[in-house]
């Protein structure tokens, strides 16, 4: 799943600790869009593609 929403296999992070960052960062959305009611990542993630949006799944208004 990871792969096919967030394209992991074509990122260009691969030194340091960039991918363990990405990672992380990645979780975080999906965490936050399960908690938010989506079962879907992709379609969550289709759903915040306005930054008003985004700010408001993560309470910043």
């Amino acid at each position: 799943m990871r792969d096919v929403v967030f394209g992991e296999d074509k990122s260009q992070a691969r030194t340091h600790s960039a991918p363990a960052v990405l990672a992380a960062v990645r979780d975080l959305i999906r965490s936050t869009l399960h908690l938010a009611g989506y079962v879907n990542t992709a379609a969550g993630r289709r759903a915040h593609t306005e930054r008003h949006r985004v700010l408001a799944l993560y309470g910043i208004t």
